[in-house]
């Protein structure tokens, strides 16, 4: 089971035992893929339990939620479709045998615009339960889903009051939570990126903790905002209101750069320590791939372990084309991660810092320290730093993190308390891992 670790609640607990939670997979929507038994035995094998489960049927060979009155007529809101919920209801039972947790996202604003609007049930063009006249929605929408020209995300009592929308959005949630709701390794997202007003993911978040006390079943659940700036207002929504939201994600901040990338996410943490309690942080998209537009295969390594040396609970790299999905360089990355984490003796206890390192350049070297102790510093592109610890004997374990592969310890004289750190080679992605002798 999945809750937040009684030692450190910013990070997660499953089973009773703290872990960082390690992901990557080739889709958003799992469930709607032809392999994804064999798929979901890729990312345990190298050390992954972290998916999405977006509710979406955008992608070619998906299936919608509802049915069709006849083979080629229009839907009707009122039945579901006996195949989408198989599947859907497959992925769950797949995911929990192996023990990943699947953060489901109800509302993919991608699915409500251009294309897929033009084939979604939801539209009035396209089921037989209402007009748009009824609805208030538009049979056509050509804009990008960020312009907000979809009324099916204010059909609230709190903004246009469409009840006999409301009626069937909540028809098709009470369906994902008959499956999801209360199983072990399951985190919810209200929303993919989203930038309604925030009444309308407090109507959702309030509905679900309403159906989870019916049932008697906990419930950990946030909100995944658009703006990249994570000092934004609007994500004071979640991280000022722990009582709704249990975690948040920050994915939409790996949009940001280098140094600027890894000092928003710990900022954002500072915040929700000085507001109380701590929380989990996720990044469910690490955005990065050179084949598409929202940074380079590069960034999208550098920001997944940037994200794990900010101190955040969950990492995930993002679908192909826009991330790296679950490819071999991702592998590569979340076997080492699994491999250096788990090294560790004190992960749970460290914090994020550069304040431990000397002569260390935009971008060089980032750490977790949990000083006398231990330290972890991750090296994005090779470097030379000096690290300050307590006085003491230490071990150095340096590993390169492009090959997953461990090199002999060192035993590191310390002078005035410091510790010379040079990576092994003067490129390349490293970590080390430094120690007291008596661990």
């Amino acid at each position: 089971m999945i809750d937040l670790h009684q030692g450190n609640s910013f990070y997660w607990r499953i089973d009773g035992r703290p872990r960082l939670l390690l992901g990557g997979s080739i889709e958003d929507n799992l469930f709607q893929i032809p392999d994804l038994e064999e798929h979901l035995d890729l990312l345990v094998s190298v050390g992954g339990d972290y998916v999405r489960g977006t509710i979406s049927s955008r992608d070619e060979g998906n299936v919608w939620p509802h049915a069709r009155t006849d083979p080629d007529g229009l839907y009707d809101l009122n039945r579901f479709d006996p195949e989408y919920w198989r599947r859907f209801d497959r992925f769950i039972d797949l995911t929990e045998a192996r023990k990943i947790v699947v953060q489901i996202e109800i509302w993919d604003r991608f699915d409500y615009a251009r294309q897929p609007w033009e084939e979604n049930p939801f539209n009035p063009r396209n089921n037989i339960n209402y007009t748009a006249e009824g609805s208030g929605l538009k049979m056509r929408i050509t804009s990008h889903p960020g312009l907000r020209e979809n009324a099916f995300f204010r059909s609230i009592p709190a903004c246009e009051d469409r009840p006999v929308l409301l009626k069937y959005q909540k028809a098709l949630v009470d369906r994902i939570l008959q499956t999801s709701l209360g199983r072990p390794y399951v985190l919810f997202c209200i929303s993919n990126e989203t930038n309604e007003p925030p009444a309308w993911s407090t109507f959702w978040a309030d509905y679900l903790h309403q159906k989870a006390g019916e049932r008697g079943v906990p419930l950990h659940l946030t909100e995944m905002w658009d703006p990249h700036d994570l000092a934004d207002p609007v994500h004071e929504a979640t991280w000022k209101d722990p009582q709704r939201y249990t975690f948040c994600d920050i994915s939409q901040n790996n949009h940001r750069p280098a140094h600027d990338h890894w000092s928003k996410a710990v900022g954002f943490r500072k915040k929700i320590l000085k507001e109380g309690p701590p929380r989990p942080i996720n990044s469910v998209k690490v955005y990065g791939s050179n084949a598409y537009r929202y940074g380079t295969t590069r960034d999208a390594i550098e920001r997944f372990w940037r994200n794990i040396f900010a101190g955040l609970a969950a990492v995930r790299f993002h679908r192909p084309p826009t991330g790296l999905g679950l490819g071999d360089l991702a592998q590569a990355h979340i076997r080492s991660a699994r491999m250096f984490t788990d090294r560790m003796n004190h992960l749970f206890a460290a914090e994020p810092t550069i304040d431990v390192l000397a002569n260390r350049s935009y971008n060089e070297a980032y750490a977790l320290a949990c000083p006398g102790r231990e330290y972890a510093v991750f090296f994005p592109d090779g470097g030379d730093v000096m690290l300050d610890v307590e006085p003491g004997r230490y071990e150095v374990h340096w590993m390169k993190l492009s090959e997953s592969r461990w090199l002999e310890p060192l035993c590191p004289e310390t002078t005035d308390d410091r510790i010379h750190l040079p990576t092994p080679e003067p490129e390349g992605y490293w970590a080390a891992l430094i120690r007291t002798v008596a661990g």
